[in-house]
């Protein structure tokens, strides 16, 4: 016992040090003023967004990329509240959104948003595709920052940052943490070359190459996955031109979830998709981190039942708290939400049996998500 419990633990550290260390190696890009050039279509897919559009029309207004450079679609996802409405009515008192066009989903598969992404592609004009989601708010030089990137790189495919809004709740900030890690895991995959996540909150692509790999193809009976199965195939094709924007200027920010179930539905719905990958890094990844939080469990059943030593535990606990720690205040600094760095512990402790009970009812569980119920 005591064996594999030390080969899990070296695992484990090798693996999150490696992100440590490949976060590093992504330098962060900054901008120089260069000329604009790069045209781009933005793609917002939408269902019952009524709370957030205003901010997210409003982080539009502020965006200070040339207009003639870029459109905006947003994809009415079959929403059944007033969301369609508030954007109608936004675009009929509002002239700073000339270049803004609203258009229905068009349903042929089991993924809405996918459908709704592939009809927006299908309208645009320009020449790069960027996907975002409608409970976000776009920073000022979101566009000029993939602009000077593409202008500097011969890149196909860039994923950026997201980030969770920090409030004053450990609800919120168990999240911001969580997503933190993955945020670290992110970066570094892309550090030492191997890229297996990415986030279509902002997510951005050549179209070109979209219709080269087939788009969402073979991928549509899942219901997410928009962004990390098409990073997959990017990146399969053309491996040496998928790239990280490790930009501060770049960060996109969201809402976290307001309540346990709806988070759990949301991980849920993530995790349910891991069977699906073709990237075997991103499989082992995910193995080697349930393998280790679940470890965490068994020794504190086994501690119980007299069966291992409570010091096994201790260190256990010591080897994962300090490499996670390295991770997340990477993260963290570059994100600029150190702050969230007191709850740490809180979180820590929870997550062990939060992200376990999240795989296994992945695998026999459907689950709920805008109003739609998506079976096992």
């Amino acid at each position: 016992m005591i064996l594999i419990i030390t080969l899990i633990s070296i695992i484990y550290v090798l693996l999150i040090g490696s992100f440590a260390y490949g976060f590093e190696k992504v330098k962060e890009f900054k901008l120089i003023n260069l000329s604009s050039k790069t045209t781009f279509s933005v793609i917002i897919p939408f269902r019952n967004e009524s709370k957030n559009l205003s901010k997210l029309l409003e982080s539009i207004n502020y965006l200070e990329y040339p207009k003639n450079l870029y459109e905006i679609i947003l994809v009415n996802d079959e929403s059944e509240d007033d969301s369609e409405a508030i954007i109608t009515n936004s675009l009929k008192t509002n002239d700073k959104h000339p270049n803004i066009t609203l258009i229905n989903n068009v349903r042929i598969s089991n993924s809405p948003k996918k459908d709704a992404i592939t009809t927006g592609i299908k309208k645009a004009k320009n020449e790069w595709i960027i996907t975002t989601d409608a409970d976000c708010i776009l920073p000022k030089y979101w566009l000029d920052s993939f602009d000077e990137f593409i202008q500097q790189t011969n890149t196909y495919c860039i994923a950026a940052p997201v980030s969770y809004l920090l409030e004053n709740k450990l609800l919120n900030k168990f999240q911001v943490l969580d997503f933190l890690s993955l945020q670290g895991a992110t970066i570094g995959g892309f550090g030492i070359n191997n890229p297996f996540l990415c986030n279509g909150a902002n997510f951005a692509y050549r179209k070109d190459i979209f219709i080269e790999v087939n788009g969402f193809e073979n991928n549509t009976n899942i219901a997410s996955g928009d962004d990390i199965f098409l990073l997959e195939k990017i990146a399969k094709k053309y491996p040496k031109q998928v790239d990280f924007l490790k930009c501060k200027k770049a960060i996109i920010n969201t809402t976290s979830q307001s309540s346990w179930k709806e988070l759990l539905a949301q991980r849920i719905r993530w995790a349910a998709k891991t069977s699906s990958y073709n990237n075997w890094f991103g499989k082992l990844t995910g193995f080697i981190v349930l393998l280790m939080n679940s470890l965490i469990i068994i020794s504190v059943i086994l501690i119980l039942t007299s069966l291992l030593k409570t010091k096994i535990l201790f260190l256990i606990i010591f080897i994962k708290f300090n490499i996670d720690v390295l991770l997340i205040y990477k993260s963290a600094t570059f994100y600029n939400q150190k702050t969230v760095l007191k709850s740490f512990f809180f979180a820590f402790i929870i997550y062990p049996f939060f992200s376990v009970y999240v795989a296994f009812a992945s695998l026999f569980k459907g689950f709920k998500w805008k109003e739609r119920t998506y079976k096992k």
